[in-house]
């Protein structure tokens, strides 16, 4: 099964999305799963992981209510109050729901670069483990540090660095990027996805921009390590699905069919949908 590991749905009038302004012109607008359809048939995608825009248990539930009437949606990842003081207990019952298989909070805008650090996480992502929930770490590259420290205290947590951990990609100052992903990957917990790339690079992006960042990322965590996924619609701010979609087949072309097959479905039916047995019935 082909499977977009990420992408993401909204609804404007909610009111819960601070960060969607109408600067972001070509996706300040409703998106929901039947604009995503069109996409998904094209790439012959039968299977996505819906993941979490606004940091609100609000719009988490809203995600859940879309993916228990949506078969095309496998999973998802949602958001709590990781500084609530019933944490845990928020966690509890998030992991109770069937279709929710991870947790992102969104680290790249939160005021403190050190907030992985803080001793009240621990026993936050003990239960995410006991619930078989993947933490998704939307991270930019100056957390990469921290969230190594991390992920080796919580063995027992499977982790996901979203869009590659966000390299500089229209710079191209990745050397330190590179190196603390190269980092990362000698922990077995953790494993890269391949997404969110081209809203980093130059607004006229070509696939050779694209492939040091790739290549380096497959060095690291190789093809079993690493899930494809759209960013849609966010990719809309850098050439939209189909785009992105063919680069990345270009950017793969020398992987085997097994190992392509493993990075467009198979690695993210693994990590999100077959720990504690999510899959649908």
């Amino acid at each position: 099964m082909r499977i977009d590991a990420h992408h993401h749905v909204w609804t404007l009038a909610r009111g819960d999305y601070g960060w969607l302004t109408p600067d972001l012109a070509p996706i300040y607008r409703d998106f929901s799963l039947a604009d995503l359809a069109p996409h998904l048939s094209a790439s012959r995608i039968e299977g996505t992981i819906l993941v979490q825009a606004a940091p609100t248990e609000a719009e988490t539930m809203f995600l859940l209510d879309i993916a228990d009437n949506a078969e095309v949606v496998r999973g998802v990842v949602g958001w709590t109050d990781f500084d609530a003081a019933d944490a845990v207990a928020r966690i509890d019952a998030l992991a109770a729901r069937k279709l929710l298989v991870g947790l992102r909070p969104m680290v790249q805008d939160i005021a403190d670069d050190d907030w992985l650090l803080g001793p009240g996480l621990a026993p936050l992502l003990t239960a995410m483990a006991r619930g078989g929930l993947v933490f998704d770490a939307l991270v930019l590259p100056r957390h990469l540090p921290r969230l190594l420290q991390v992920i080796g205290r919580h063995p027992d947590l499977q982790f996901v660095l979203d869009h590659c951990g966000k390299p500089q990609l229209a710079t191209g100052e990745i050397a330190t990027w590179q190196r603390d992903v190269a980092l990362l990957a000698e922990h077995p917990n953790i494993v890269c996805k391949l997404s969110g790339l081209v809203t980093e690079a130059a607004p006229d992006w070509q696939i050779a921009d694209l492939r040091r960042a790739v290549d380096h990322v497959l060095a690291c965590f190789g093809p079993q390590r690493m899930l494809w996924g759209s960013d849609w619609p966010v990719v809309n701010l850098a050439g939209g699905y189909a785009k992105w979609f063919a680069a990345t087949e270009t950017l793969l072309a020398d992987l085997s069919q097994h190992e392509k097959a493993d990075i467009f479905g198979g690695n993210a039916a693994r990590i999100y949908l077959s720990r504690r047995g999510r899959r649908r019935s």
